[in-house]
């Protein structure tokens, strides 16, 4: 199939008259300066696919529902926990389908899971004891999006002063016996074409030290994420019993790596900040979710001038829209800073594409052997309309989203996604969680 676009973003930078040459699911060739052919027209500005490296696809049915008397963090804790307490294998379907395909519509070719909702109520395990697991390789799948399963770790059910704390009724879902437990059911999930599987420690606060060098042996070369520093109170139990902060325990037990991403990052010192460039470690934002919970902003030009890579996630999904994301990536910084342009077009597509941070190398490029993914975004809305194509990014939205092909597949076509009307697929999804309350 033989595509061809008025703008493109290559590796090489922007370019006109872009003819893409689809083999299968990769480019066969990308030629700039061409004639359109017989080729499928695409609107507006071709970007690579998305990587969306942050998601927790169970707290989409959360939107809207934890704002009531102006909501916490614990408000919003505790409606979490109640849907948790409600999905079995079939519902989490039917939610994580429609969640990545809204994702799809939103320009995600590739969505990291930080999936630590493993077993059925009460701690039981499923006959199959990845059966949730499985639920979201068979939604991706339907969605049309690559993933890459972060199987998370979860022991505990907190970290105060005095040390962990025993799981609570709810936690026990996420949780396995132990570490050898984890890492044994962790070990029977199989990769495909479609699926990477990495590893997750959900965070210091939920995984003792003596359990964190066993998941980075067993994430060895695969993608290892974990949420770091997201509010002070971690900070602040982790140095009361630890006597150091996360990033600093995390580098004494050897985590930090080139493969390892440290999600939120939010309230650092400049050691950690030190630490986590050296290390060459993804630092994934979340600005969405970042602010609807009030937890801060994060130090993105601090860390990226340390030697760090940015990426990208939704995360608990108040707003699907990398776009959106990227863009508060630079708001966020004008923000702390009082300045703007702290972060270049450039920087912002780099974190909007960084697929390596989820284990698919050979996808977030628009050249010739890469991924045949792609993102057409119109130029002509309300939104667009009059913008440079360069500086789409900093005006575009997910609305403006026409086209999107994963691996040569097209999974968007004219705004609208293969599998119809997401978001009577959403409401068919959530209505049912909330109506067991």
């Amino acid at each position: 199939m033989k595509y061809h676009a008025a703008h493109a973003l290559l590796p090489s930078g922007y370019a006109r008259d872009v003819l893409f040459d689809v083999d299968g699911a990769t480019f066969a060739a990308v030629v700039p300066d061409s004639a359109a052919g017989d080729a499928r027209p695409l609107p507006g500005l071709v970007l690579p696919g998305f990587a969306n490296a942050h998601s927790h696809a169970f707290h989409r049915a959360l939107r809207g529902r934890t704002h009531d008397g102006g909501g916490t963090f614990w408000t919003w804790r505790e409606r979490m926990y109640a849907i948790a307490g409600r999905l079995d294998p079939d519902s989490y379907l039917a939610l994580a389908r429609a969640t990545y395909a809204e994702m799809a519509l939103a320009g995600v070719s590739t969505v990291g899971e930080f999936h630590y909702l493993h077993h059925a109520p009460a701690g039981t395990r499923y006959a199959d004891p990845n059966a949730m697991a499985e639920a979201l390789r068979a939604a991706a799948a339907d969605a049309g999006v690559r993933i890459t399963l972060l199987d998370t770790c979860y022991l505990s059910g907190g970290l105060t002063a005095d040390g962990h704390r025993p799981l609570d009724h709810v936690q026990t879902r996420f949780a396995d016996r132990d570490v050898d437990d984890w890492a044994e059911r962790a070990g029977r999930l199989r990769e495909s074409s479609r699926l990477r599987v990495g590893a997750a420690i959900h965070s210091v606060r939920a995984v003792p030290r003596a359990a964190l060098a066993t998941v980075r042996a067993v994430a060895g070369d695969r993608p290892l994420h974990a949420h770091v520093s997201e509010q002070p109170a971690e900070n602040e139990a982790c140095e009361a019993f630890y006597g150091c902060t996360p990033t600093e325990l995390l580098a004494d037990e050897g985590v930090l790596g080139p493969m390892m991403t440290a999600v939120h990052a939010t309230h650092l010192s400049e050691q950690d900040i030190a630490l986590l460039g050296r290390a060459s470690v993804h630092a994934c934002f979340c600005p969405t979710t970042e602010r609807d919970l009030a937890d801060g902003i994060g130090p993105a030009r601090e860390l990226l001038d340390a030697g760090a890579r940015l990426s990208l996630g939704s995360d608990q999904h108040a707003v699907i829209d990398l776009l959106e994301e990227a863009r508060a990536l630079e708001m966020h910084e004008r923000l702390a800073t009082l300045r703007r342009g702290r972060l270049r077009p450039a920087e912002l597509m780099s974190a909007l594409t960084a697929h390596a941070s989820l284990g698919w190398p050979d996808a977030g490029r628009l050249e010739p052997g890469a991924r045949a993914d792609l993102v057409a975004v119109r130029l002509d809305s309300v939104r667009t309309a009059g913008a440079l194509p360069e500086q789409a990014i900093l005006a575009a939205t997910a609305s403006d989203v026409d086209t999107v092909l994963v691996d040569g597949e097209v999974v968007v076509s004219g705004g609208r996604h293969r599998l119809g009307d997401v978001g009577a697929l959403l409401g068919s999804a959530i209505e049912p969680l909330w109506g067991q309350s």
